[in-house]
């Protein structure tokens, strides 16, 4: 190792890469991601998804973290800011935006990755050159605070090649994720087996998109992979869960660790809006570590008003925002105005939005700069607790709802729209 690198190597005495994947269209979250990835979307009202995976290695003291980006990446220009709000600009090494280009890792990969594996393998010549004694991959979708610090030691101390971080959820859920099988009776130990997406679930215990990689186990596995690929003609490395993991684990070289604490990919609506829940019910702790904050750029602007007959029950209000109407179990990003006699209930509003008076906005996420007139409805309450994506109504960015407009259960409106 140079004298540059022991340097700046971290408490622990070793060199650790984290790549945060943040290239994803987002395409299930639909009007929201439509002009911006979906890293970029907010969380809590002053948070976006990826403060999550920077803020975690900011409390693990990394020294090397690199964003890979690729559509809508200017969306998180301004707000990635070099990596500054997570302390990680500097001189050498840090931050870095690792944004697409042809021919990386091997001629295979041309224009955009087509997954996280093939994301990863455009990556592998940089990642070379770099050489790191460990490489932390994550995704920037889900909401989670880890001490991967310690993760990194058991994960070293078991000689594997790759450690995926596990969680655990409804059988229903984990149809959606990749669900990992471990040793009989065990949480952690060896993975006997992956399946990426399957129809039907033999477990709720699933990959929370966090992997720990041994470099050189990694860079074996893809020569192998694109030497299968040569003899088959087949050209996509696809995602983790479709050819990656499945050949770690046929060697034996995966382990899984469970998460602690609370995990959610928020990748969908119905994800979405159920974390938020989660929040406003005091189930998600993952701004309940002082050793580990979740941080983000500093924004100005006065506290949140509520003014004359305006209440809040149980909700969280942005700075600048004013409410004279009523909010019920809603997170108000910054700016947003309720007027008198409006009512916002079971939603997301992310900022700089107006409900005029007598308004009604139910289970919904509503972008920024959008406006909701005068005795519009949009959305209705669900009879039940339980929700799904055609439920929740999601409204683009800088639409206007009319005056007295009625929007359905499950409305999407494209930005800039007129309804």
């Amino acid at each position: 190792m140079g004298a540059m690198a022991e340097k700046d190597a971290p408490r622990w005495g070793l060199r650790p890469l984290m790549i945060v994947q943040a290239g994803g269209q987002g395409s299930r979250m639909d009007v929201l991601t439509r002009e911006r990835a979906k890293p970029a979307l907010p969380f809590a009202g002053n948070h976006r998804l990826i403060d999550f995976p920077l803020s975690t290695a900011a409390g693990a003291g990394f020294s090397e973290v690199w964003v890979s980006d690729q559509y809508q990446s200017s969306s998180m220009d301004d707000y990635l800011a070099g990596g500054r709000p997570w302390d990680l600009d500097r001189n050498h090494g840090g931050f870095r935006r690792m944004s697409p280009q042809e021919g990386g890792g091997g001629s295979q990969i041309e224009g955009f990755a087509g997954g996280n594996a093939e994301d990863l393998f455009s990556l592998l010549d940089q990642i070379g050159v770099l050489d790191p004694d460990l490489l932390i991959v994550t995704s920037a979708d889900s909401i989670y605070s880890f001490d991967l610090a310690g993760a990194m030691a058991r994960h070293l101390a078991s000689g594997a090649g790759c450690t995926v971080l596990t969680s655990h959820v409804g059988r229903s859920e984990a149809k959606q994720k990749m669900v990992v099988e471990v040793e009989k009776g065990r949480e952690e130990g060896r993975v006997t087996s992956v399946a990426y997406k399957p129809s039907k679930a033999s477990t709720g215990t699933v990959a929370t998109e966090v992997f720990l990689y041994d470099p050189a186990v990694l860079k074996r596995t893809f020569a192998r992979l694109v030497a299968k690929q040569a003899a088959s003609a087949e050209t996509e490395l696809g995602d983790f869960g479709d050819q990656l993991l499945p050949e770690l684990v046929r060697r034996k070289q995966v382990r899984a660790e469970p998460m602690t604490g609370y995990w959610k990919d928020v990748g969908r609506p119905q994800a979405y809006l159920q974390a938020h829940r989660d929040l406003l019910a005091g189930r998600v702790d993952v701004f309940s570590h002082p050793s580990r904050p979740i941080l983000a750029p500093v924004t100005g602007g006065p506290a949140g008003l509520v003014s004359g007959n305006g209440s809040v029950e149980n909700s969280m209000i942005g700075l600048g925002s004013v409410v004279r109407g009523r909010v019920v179990r809603s997170v108000l990003g910054p700016g947003v105005t309720v007027q008198a006699g409006a009512l916002v209930q079971d939603s997301v509003l992310f900022g700089d939005t107006l409900v005029e008076a007598g308004a009604q906005v139910h289970t919904s996420i509503v972008d920024t700069g959008v406006t909701i007139g005068r005795k519009a409805r949009v959305g209705q309450e669900p009879s039940g607790t339980r929700l799904s994506d055609d439920q929740i109504c999601m409204i683009g960015k800088d639409s206007t709802i009319g005056r007295g407009a009625e929007l359905s259960t499950g409305t999407r409106m494209e930005p800039g729209s007129t309804a």
